[in-house]
């Protein structure tokens, strides 16, 4: 027993939040393990990363210091990639036409194909730039923290990005959508037309998503505002310019088809719930023995 108490001392609260995932995809894949593909191997790697994160814990080495911060952001993306595979098999029906439904009850329209009457390859061009460097924009934060050193709070931020993304990948899986682009399909007038990368971009983030659920909530809404609400932690200089970012992805994600407004609005009240609960959410899984820069 003091063995696994040591051990759970020495977990810092991204740690938990990761390992709490890990299980529950772990019940995912016993629970669907005969109509799960690979389900044996996806099993392997959560075994695997669960036990690489303990040694790295337990037995601490050169690659420790960079391995316990970094990690999450390897973990974490891979849990993405997953989600592909959960969906069509935990679920056999999805949200679109629920989601769509409450889009055109709201607005007395469907909003992808109303937003076509502003449509033009120089504003078509700028908003899928804006969506494709939302990763960036996103890790920017802490890699600014990281810069300058301020380990305690890049260990939050991590924290808060982390559980940010989770958050939203249970959404996915509860309500599980492809977005109107798809749906929609058939009722857009023309194709969305930008000027030199458009197609590229788009067809690269289509290449990196796979065949993706990823709808509700907004994963580009919810992150970006963490995003910008993190840079409180940096300089007052980043606020306003994350601000405009965050309102022109919001906008992007909705005029590029990519996200019903309903999304947008769950992905804000994600948001809003993690940046009031996740301060003492941190605290409370914060142990003593736990502190910036320990094993």
């Amino acid at each position: 027993m003091a063995a696994v108490l040591d051990v759970w001392a020495r977990l810092w609260p991204v740690d938990k939040v990761i390992l709490a995932y890990f299980g529950f995809a772990v019940v995912l894949i016993v629970g669907w393990w005969g109509s799960l593909p690979q389900a044996a191997w996806l099993l392997a790697l959560h075994v695997l990363g669960a036990g690489l994160l303990f040694y790295e814990i337990l037995r601490p080495n050169l690659t420790t210091w960079y391995f316990r911060h970094w990690y999450p952001l390897i973990y974490v993306a891979s849990c993405y990639k997953e989600m592909a595979m959960f969906v069509p098999v935990v679920r056999h029906t999805y949200a679109d036409q629920w989601l769509a439904t409450v889009d055109r009850a709201f607005w007395h329209a469907n909003p992808t194909v109303w937003l076509e009457r502003i449509a033009s390859p120089v504003l078509t061009e700028f908003l899928q730039i804006v969506y494709t460097l939302f990763v960036p924009a996103v890790l920017l934060i802490p890699v600014l923290l990281w810069r300058k050193q301020r380990y305690a709070e890049f260990q939050y931020c991590a924290f808060l990005i982390a559980l940010g993304y989770l958050v939203s990948y249970v959404g996915y899986l509860i309500v599980p959508a492809r977005g109107p682009r798809f749906l929609l399909r058939d009722l857009q007038h023309a194709p969305l037309q930008g000027l030199w990368f458009f197609q590229t971009m788009q067809g690269t983030l289509d290449r990196l998503e796979s065949v993706a659920y990823d709808c509700f909530p907004s994963g580009h809404t919810e992150l970006t505002i963490l995003a910008w609400w993190s840079t409180r932690m940096l300089t007052n200089s980043l606020f306003l310019p994350y601000f405009a970012y965050t309102l022109s992805i919001i906008f992007a994600t909705v005029y590029l088809r990519y996200h019903y407004t309903i999304d947008v609005v769950a992905g804000m009240v994600v948001a809003a719930i993690l940046i009031v609960a996740a301060p003492s959410m941190y605290q409370h899984l914060k142990t003593k023995g736990a502190q910036v820069g320990g094993n």
